[in-house]
């Protein structure tokens, strides 16, 4: 029995001596695994980590949140975080700044999410970051097919990256134009979104109703931008006829029509029912036939009005008025216009349908009155500058009507500030006609976001005024310096293409520079499919 006992004991140590160094390696193993486990980002699949998107030979910056690691398609490397993009869209103060889904009044459902962008504000200048992480998959053997969607919405983070790095002074070459100078808050910026709109932009118009309500809209009268921006979007390059491409979707109801063909003009019936039942039935025929409407809720959709009752036609829908991208001249905060979503377009009288004769004007210095202004009595301001300043002042050519045998084209022109009050709304055609002459704008104006003011800064070429100023509009006129004088008046002359009609549109006329105020509000959504919620 003890030789037995021996020879297991004999046995047993030998095979320990040869299990022992498999034991050792086993636990260093562990143990520089665990120290692994505990420094990655890779512990738990619910983890975040930096990465980029190749995209098409590109790279594009993923977005936060807990999304697929190869959104928008192509490969995923691993790379260094990024900050996304700074836009920095610098507002008038005076005007209610260009915010972004933070601060955006809009609905979205649950399949249609936002990046996650933050907001910083700072006096007036707006500053948009964004910080963007991406779930990478732990089984990297498992393939996802993505929508065209997803890689549209990876290619719009691309873009952003772009122009961030351009507002950090990367400056692109155009030999037509480069935007430069106060007159825009960030020219470099706007430059690059500006190129990245011709090369990228898609915009699907529905085909669903018929002319003159729908497809057609004025193009002679003060509500012309109606039915020019109608008009260029039918035949524009931006156009595509696969809704599966476009960025955005537009509706090309006209509110002036409405008003003409529609409109109820009994007034013991509510004259507001048939136009805004068309609008409905409308928006309602397109969002049944199509996915895209109710993909977003009308995020993505926008409409063009000239006409007063536009803001208020886009009520019919509450997700028109409250998620959709209105295009308005009425730019009205007092009244539900949101300069975050809506966008704010130039009222231009056309009275032929062209610019002919209504361009140019003599040398500033050649301008023998101060300050012009003729128009109607109505709304609350006006009253007040005629009660002060009708007739008054030889330097001050106010009047409710021009004099016999006076042109209202010629004193535009042989004046040094033209000014532009606001009357029953807030739209005039008086800012864009001063552009026109080389008159710099005088604006008596609340709750008015100016045109495009989300790229240009108005205060570097119109003098801005409040109502309480009136009563003293001379002496703040005078009170401005001949130099300062003449570089408004040339600022105002250099912008002036951006308020420019043309057929066919050139670039940054008119037309496109609408056109880019929408594509900016869309690159501040995003809109997830239903595949991916």
């Amino acid at each position: 029995m003890g030789s037995s006992w021996r020879n297991s004991r004999t046995s047993s140590t030998k095979l320990l001596w040869v299990i022992l160094p498999f034991m050792v390696v086993a636990v260093f193993i562990g143990v520089k695994r665990s120290n692994w486990l505990g420094g990655s980002k890779y512990n738990s699949v619910s983890s975040y980590s930096s990465a980029l998107i190749k995209y098409d030979g590109a790279v594009a910056v993923a977005a936060e949140g807990p999304v697929s690691a190869a959104e928008g398609g192509g490969e995923v490397a691993e790379g260094p975080s990024s900050d996304g993009y700074l836009f920095n869209q610098t507002l008038n103060s005076s005007y209610p700044p260009l915010a972004m889904e933070d601060e955006m009044d809009v609905e979205l459902p649950a399949i249609a999410k936002e990046d996650d962008l933050n907001l910083t504000l700072s006096g007036p200048d707006l500053f948009v970051t964004m910080n963007q992480t991406v779930v990478l998959p732990l089984d990297g053997g498992i393939k996802k097919k993505y929508s065209s969607l997803n890689k549209l919405e990876a290619r719009l983070r691309q873009v952003r990256a772009m122009i961030k790095e351009a507002g950090s002074g990367n400056r692109t070459h155009d030999p037509d134009y480069v935007p430069n100078g106060p007159m825009y808050w960030n020219g470099a910026s706007f430059h690059r979104s500006y190129l990245e709109m011709e090369k990228q932009f898609k915009v699907f118009v529905y085909e669903e109703g018929e002319p003159p309500i729908f497809h057609d809209g004025p193009c002679k009268s003060i509500y012309s931008m109606e039915g020019n921006f109608i008009y260029h979007m039918e035949t524009t390059k931006f156009r595509t006829r696969n809704p599966e491409q476009a960025h955005t979707f537009f509706l090309p109801m006209s509110a002036t029509m409405m008003v003409r063909f529609i409109f109820e003009r009994n007034p013991n019936v509510d004259h507001w029912r048939p136009m805004k039942q068309t609008v409905k039935d409308y928006v309602d025929l397109v969002g049944s036939k199509y996915p895209f409407w109710n993909r977003s809720l009308g995020a993505d959709h926008f409409t063009v009005a000239c006409h007063d009752w536009g803001p208020e036609l886009s009520k019919a829908v509450p997700y028109l008025f409250k998620n959709s991208i209105r295009a308005l001249c009425n730019a009205n905060t007092s009244e539900g216009f949101n300069p975050s979503k809506d966008v704010s377009i130039p009222e231009i009288l056309l009275p032929d349908g062209t610019t002919r004769g209504i361009l140019n004007g003599p040398s500033p210095r050649n301008r023998p009155f101060l300050a012009f202004f003729a128009g109607g009595v109505h709304g609350p301001i006006r009253p007040v500058l005629l009660e002060h300043w009708q007739d008054k002042d030889p330097d001050m050519q106010v009047h409710k009507y021009l004099p016999k045998g006076v042109s209202y084209m010629g004193m535009l022109r042989q004046s040094k500030y033209c000014i532009s009050p606001s009357g029953y709304e807030v739209a005039s055609p008086r800012m864009v006609e001063a552009l026109y002459t080389g008159c710099v704008p005088v604006l008596i104006k609340d709750h008015y976001v100016a045109p495009f003011s989300d790229v240009l800064n108005w205060k570097s070429f119109a003098v801005i005024l409040a109502v309480e100023d009136i009563p003293n509009l001379k002496n703040i006129l005078t009170g401005i310096s001949t130099s300062q004088y003449l570089r408004m008046q040339r600022r105002g002359k250099q912008v002036r293409r951006h308020f420019e009609v043309n057929y066919p549109p050139k670039r940054y006329d008119v037309f496109h520079m609408i056109l880019h105020s929408v594509w900016l509000r869309r690159l501040n959504i995003r809109i997830q499919g239903v595949a991916d919620s």
